[in-house]
């Protein structure tokens, strides 16, 4: 066999689009400036690489598949597997991103020790066997069915795990290992689009489901080419600051689930802990009293939490006023700003707006509209919120409130935790009254603003 040639090619960091040449515009995505260089190599490929699931196999109805609850396995994490649909299924390919430190080695290492039961064989390619024992002392839990390997070349790393056969397969991280048939370094495109592919075709021929742990860039996206997280089944998100405990695992792409879904953890000396109720975690810890703060109901998939929602608001002291939101989308905050000073008539352009979404938490539901106003406008007043009270409403831009899902369970959750008072859409409906908690409704900004700043 003819041996293999290496030419240069160009790749589209963001969406894996190669291109004989350098381009300023991808011309598949449309992003600019992601070009890079990559030398590959050219000629016959390999039977090995060159197959494929499925090869010599027939098609069959689709009606005529079997499937059961048996394709899933619990990893022994309730939240873990809450979050994954009830379990990982076999042969799937899962990847967790997030940034340095914050627990993705943690979580992979800890899950097989929770889960003895389950034969794992974890791969690292950014520590020694012996480091990986000292972390795995400190997580605690059981050890007996956890094989531990250090290497960064696939081949090897396939052929140990055909022979070991593992019920579970961790790998950490795909940036850090590289396949010998491809003329690159590791973590290159070329690189992490080959294991992504090897590490899937070993998974669907095997049954055995992977974990894949990947780094992520400076604005948050997981590093390597965005063909990456289209290979893989399911893509995980670690989200929270390094500096705080909790940690929020976020679910963002799932063929066999549910994206709505995310689970809580608290980091602790021993490992990441598992937080059931996070409403009880998210409330707020300071006297009462204090203006700026409002609590929402929030829903998590199936599973409604209470959480709190911090604003300041104050002159501005440079001229131009500023926008700051953490945990939240800066553009939809200065959409409801405007709804404010357009709609209800408070002057805010000239006035410095900073909004926190308490715990770490970076929030996408609509319902937490009503809490930012309310928030927003208490400080602006200085005037305290109740602390038994709280929020479940999204914001039009004409100043309307909107009803938003499940809001039964977001009352009966915000009853259960002790408030006595929540504010919705005028239109929202009810089939059944929530018993220990009033519902207030009102139609519109102004509404609102009558009923809870009436002695303001």
């Amino acid at each position: 066999m003819a041996s293999a040639k290496t030419k240069t090619l160009w790749f589209c960091s963001n969406c894996g689009n190669e291109s004989p040449k350098w381009m300023g515009k991808c011309p598949a995505c449309g992003e600019w400036n992601t070009m890079v260089e990559q030398p590959v190599a050219t000629g016959p490929v390999s039977r090995r690489a060159a197959s494929v699931p499925g090869q010599g196999r027939k098609p069959v109805k689709l009606g005529s598949v079997v499937s059961g609850s048996e394709d899933r396995v619990s990893l022994g994490s309730a939240e873990v597997d809450r979050l994954l649909g009830g379990g990982i299924v076999k042969g799937s390919l899962v990847l967790i991103g997030g940034e340095p430190g914050i627990g993705k080695s943690t979580l992979s290492l800890q899950l097989p020790l929770g889960c003895p039961s389950l034969k794992t064989l974890y791969v690292t390619g950014e520590e020694s066997v012996s480091q990986v024992k000292m972390r795995a002392d400190r997580l605690g839990g059981d050890v007996s069915s956890c094989y531990i390997y250090s290497e960064t070349l696939m081949d090897n790393i396939i052929a140990e795990a055909q022979e070991i056969a593992p019920d579970l397969m961790v790998v950490d991280s795909v940036q850090t290992m590289y396949c010998q048939g491809v003329d690159s370094t590791a973590g290159s495109v070329s690189q992490i689009k080959e294991v992504a592919a090897t590490l899937l075709r070993f998974a669907k021929e095997s049954g055995i489901p992977v974990i894949l742990i990947g780094h992520i860039t400076k604005e948050g996206a997981i590093a390597g080419p965005k063909l990456l997280e289209h290979i893989v089944d399911v893509v995980l998100q670690f989200e929270g600051e390094n500096k705080g405990p909790y940690r929020v695992l976020r679910s963002i792409k799932n063929r066999f689930g549910s994206t709505a879904e995310l689970a809580v953890f608290e980091m602790t000396g021993t490992g990441l802990r598992e937080v059931d109720n996070p409403s009880e975690l998210l409330m707020p810890v300071h006297e009462e009293g204090l203006s700026g703060t409002a609590v929402s109901a929030m829903l998590d998939g199936a599973r409604p939490f209470l959480f709190e929602v911090q604003a300041l608001v104050s002159s501005a002291a440079y001229g131009t006023a500023q926008r700051s939101a953490t945990g939240f989308d800066v553009r939809r905050l200065n959409m409801l700003l405007a709804v404010l000073e357009r709609r209800a008539g408070f002057r805010l352009s000239q006035k410095d707006v900073f909004l926190n979404m308490a715990g770490g938490l970076r929030i996408t539901d609509p319902a937490c509209d009503l809490a930012v106003i309310a928030a927003v406008l208490s400080s602006n007043f200085d005037y305290p919120i109740p602390g038994d009270v709280c929020f479940a409403g999204e914001v039009g831009l004409s100043g309307e409130i909107r009803p938003v899902s499940q809001v039964e369970r977001r009352a009966a959750e915000s009853g259960r935790l002790g408030f006595r008072k929540i504010y919705v859409s005028k239109y929202s409906r009810f089939d059944k009254k929530p018993t220990g908690i009033e519902v207030v409704k009102v139609a519109d900004i102004p509404a609102l603003v009558r009923s809870l700043f009436a002695s303001a």
